[in-house]
């Protein structure tokens, strides 16, 4: 068995995939590297070809029908053969340092039979043109050290998981049903979000493992493309909803990080709706609220009447112009689109 599965979802990635893919061959035999060809029309199948043929105890390729992000995980969750998973979308690497410091910590893990359900790490942004990169750390998890929900301190209201900082184990991810919706973006909140309830034994290394880039114009997390695609990112965040009874996951810890979690989502959609500016986003807002109410009533009430859903959900032009304010400022300090 590969110690670690990095799945690595390509569409149209000609020009930036092999960066991503020479990040994670450093990591030898040790892993399995699974290149998703999402039906792309360029030159993609041929280069993730060309590695499967120089490296074939080290990479193999699937060629599939263009799915979207979320059906070349699923594909590459089906294919992997590693005790441990791993996402690294093809416009972004890992740091080689970091990467080899990773793996030697899970063979010792594994050693001593300790195995965490959930693996973090660092992310960066590596956004173009910007002096400052932002390092995002797991504030208030410990570090260095096997830990439970229960040994965490203080989940601070801000703090998320993204997909980029996470490694799963490999048969957990199957036995919570993980399954991702097809021609979706933004599916990465639903990958972290949904296994949370299985995860016992959790371990954070702080070395900053992932850089996720920012800047290219047709990038999912561009404003401008999150507006546009306003609908994918609705369905997601009823996904969410839907998908977890919050109120019934047992662990209080970690259900109070995942209520903290699905806030944050929450408030990311009403934020591009309010950006938007437009009437039709705004009957939109309010439809997303009803649909919670109707889901789960106390959790829309949690949800509605938090602070940060206060600020964002004022009425009025003024309340609309002071949560787009709040959102701009949020940007800002660290650093996201």
């Amino acid at each position: 068995m590969k110690l670690l599965s990095v799945a690595i979802p390509c569409y149209n990635s000609e020009a930036y995939m092999e960066k991503c893919i020479q990040s994670v061959l450093p990591g030898g035999k040790d892993v399995e590297i699974i290149i998703v060809d999402d039906g792309s029309s360029d030159r993609t199948a041929e280069i993730a070809d060309a590695y499967a043929n120089q490296y074939p105890d080290i990479v193999k390729v699937v060629h599939q029908a263009n799915g979207g992000h979320g059906a070349a995980v699923n594909t590459g969750l089906r294919n992997a053969t590693g005790m441990y998973f791993k996402v690294v979308d093809s416009d972004d690497w890992l740091d080689r340092e970091s990467y080899i410091r990773v793996l030697k910590r899970l063979h010792t893990l594994v050693k001593l039979k300790n195995l965490p359900d959930m693996f973090l790490a660092n992310y960066v942004y590596e956004k173009a043109g910007a002096r400052h990169k932002a390092v995002m750390r797991q504030t208030g998890f410990p570090k260095e050290c096997m830990f439970t929900w229960n040994d965490i301190r203080h989940i601070f209201k801000g703090h998320y998981i993204l997909m980029h900082s996470v490694i799963y184990r490999t048969e957990m991810l199957r036995q919570c049903g993980l399954e991702l919706p097809e021609h979706t973006f933004y599916v990465d909140n639903i990958y972290v979000y949904k296994p949370l309830p299985y995860v016992k034994k959790i371990y954070y290394m702080d070395v900053d493992l992932y850089r996720y880039y920012i800047g290219r114009q047709d990038q999912s997390v561009n404003e401008k493309t999150m507006i546009k695609r306003i609908d994918q990112q609705i369905r997601v965040n009823k996904i969410m909803v839907h998908d977890v009874n919050l109120l019934a996951v047992p662990d209080k810890k970690c259900r109070r990080y995942m209520f903290n979690y699905l806030e944050i989502v929450t408030t990311v959609t009403i934020s591009m709706l309010l950006l938007s500016k437009t009437e039709e986003n705004l009957r939109k807002r309010e439809e997303l609220w009803q649909y919670i109410e109707q889901t789960d009533r106390e959790l829309y009430r949690m949800l509605r009447y938090s602070v940060i859903s206060r600020i964002m959900n004022l009425p009025g032009k003024q309340g609309r112009m002071l949560g787009r304010t709040s959102y701009r400022i949020a940007q800002k300090l660290v650093g996201f689109n």
